[in-house]
């Protein structure tokens, strides 16, 4: 194998860790967290989704 398969190599490991950092950043900003927060007490509720398909509020909104 010639050096320039390791560079390439080298290239297309920190692309991808880039990457996963970008997207572990984004996962993590704070206005997911709405979002997020539904999705994870869905399988929990009873009821089918709104017919809108609006995100309910959190706990937190609603006591404001």
């Amino acid at each position: 194998m010639s050096p320039v398969w390791g560079h390439v190599a080298g290239v297309l490991i920190v692309l991808m860790m880039v990457t996963f950092i970008g997207i572990w950043v984004w996962a993590w900003l704070p206005h997911h967290k709405r979002t997020f927060g539904w999705l994870a007490r869905l399988p929990l509720e009873d009821r089918t989704a709104p017919a809108d398909d609006a995100i309910p509020p959190t706990d937190e909104e609603e006591r404001r």
